[in-house]
């Protein structure tokens, strides 16, 4: 069971009427900003006390609202974006849309023109059947040239590092690739960086003693490959992989990974999951607000390191909306603009 009400009670009557209004009304909807977005009133009365979430930092990646984007274009859903409150929206595509393919520039003014920012943007690792594949390993150049041309200053991967096997070695090699890439972003004013899923946390199969996700961490360079921490994953990771092949308690607490080398994680996939033991991945994926990942701990917690506030980025995500994309959206960006800080 969730640890907490679902936020939709709370938002029905501060944002019925925009839920009506639908993707047509971009004027009416962004005067409505301060429904949809800002701290609002609860049954207790206004929350107290600062914000967890830093000013201007609020983002998602867009594959969660691929639907909307491949019906209603990107001005529409970008139109949405900024009426909930968001600053940043991460790529899963560019050309994407009902209205036929966009060029970056006209990607970017429209990203722009709504008040949202590029933060990054995910491209696949490698695809070695295809010399052609859109894919750092195959077209590093034009991937980074796309992603400058749009000015992000992250470019990264979903791809877990199994290119060349699940050894310790393999992920050897595949870290000396990630090395390469981050190289190549980093003299181009961008950083390079890995999003992990769950099978990440998992041990090495001749080394069943070792965590492949530190072997990645091990054997890249902190100053060229960066992390972003998918926070559900992680927790699914911690969930199948606590144990080694043989029963062996080897488990982990996924903040800890990031207290190590804060640094290292400038952005974070903000999921959420109810425990569910039953399932293979001991969780099932929710609205942020929903689940029983505990966001204010973990929030609280990374935006007091140094540089807390203003280093990290955090990027709305759901795999498969259950309602709605645009209430996924919607809803897990109300739960987190009421987040506080602890004892406020």
């Amino acid at each position: 069971m969730s640890r907490r009400t679902p936020v939709d009670a709370e938002l029905a009557h501060k944002l019925s009427r925009r839920s009506l209004l639908g993707v047509a009304a971009g004027a009416t909807a962004a005067a409505l900003l301060g429904a949809a977005a800002a701290p609002a009133a609860t049954a207790q009365g206004r929350p107290h006390g600062d914000p967890l979430l830093p000013p201007g930092r609020l983002g998602i990646q867009l594959y969660t609202l691929r639907d909307k984007v491949s019906t209603l274009g990107f001005d529409k859903v970008f139109a949405e974006l900024e009426a909930y409150g968001y600053d940043e929206v991460e790529y899963a595509g560019y050309t994407q849309g009902s209205a036929g393919a966009l060029t970056l520039a006209q990607l970017k003014r429209l990203t722009h023109d709504h008040g949202l920012k590029g933060i990054g943007s995910h491209v696949g690792y490698y695809d070695d059947n295809n010399t052609n594949a859109y894919t750092f390993a195959q077209n590093l150049t034009k991937v980074l040239d796309d992603a400058q041309a749009l000015g992000l200053k992250h470019i990264g991967t979903a791809s877990g590092p199994f290119r060349y096997g699940s050894t310790v070695d393999a992920w050897k090699r595949a870290a000396a690739d990630f090395n390469t890439y981050g190289a190549a972003a980093r003299a181009r004013g961008m950083k390079f960086y890995q999003h992990n899923h769950a099978e990440e946390f998992s041990f090495a199969t001749d080394r069943p003693d070792v965590r492949l996700y530190d072997v990645l961490l091990a054997e890249t360079d902190p100053d060229l490959v960066f992390l972003e921490m998918d926070i559900y994953w992680a927790y699914v990771g911690q969930f199948r992989f606590g144990k080694r092949a043989d029963g062996t308690p080897d488990t982990f607490d996924p903040l800890h990974y990031v207290l190590k080398q804060p640094d290292r994680y400038p952005l974070f996939h903000v999921k959420d999951g109810e425990h569910d033991t039953a399932a293979r991945d001991g969780y099932r994926m929710v609205d942020v607000g929903d689940g029983d990942i505990d966001y204010k701990k973990f929030l609280d917690t990374v935006t007091r390191t140094h540089g807390g506030r203003r280093d990290h980025h955090w990027q709305v995500e759901h795999d498969q909306p259950i309602v709605d994309s645009f209430t996924t959206a919607r809803r897990s960006a109300a739960y987190l603009h009421t987040l506080r800080r602890k004892g406020c």
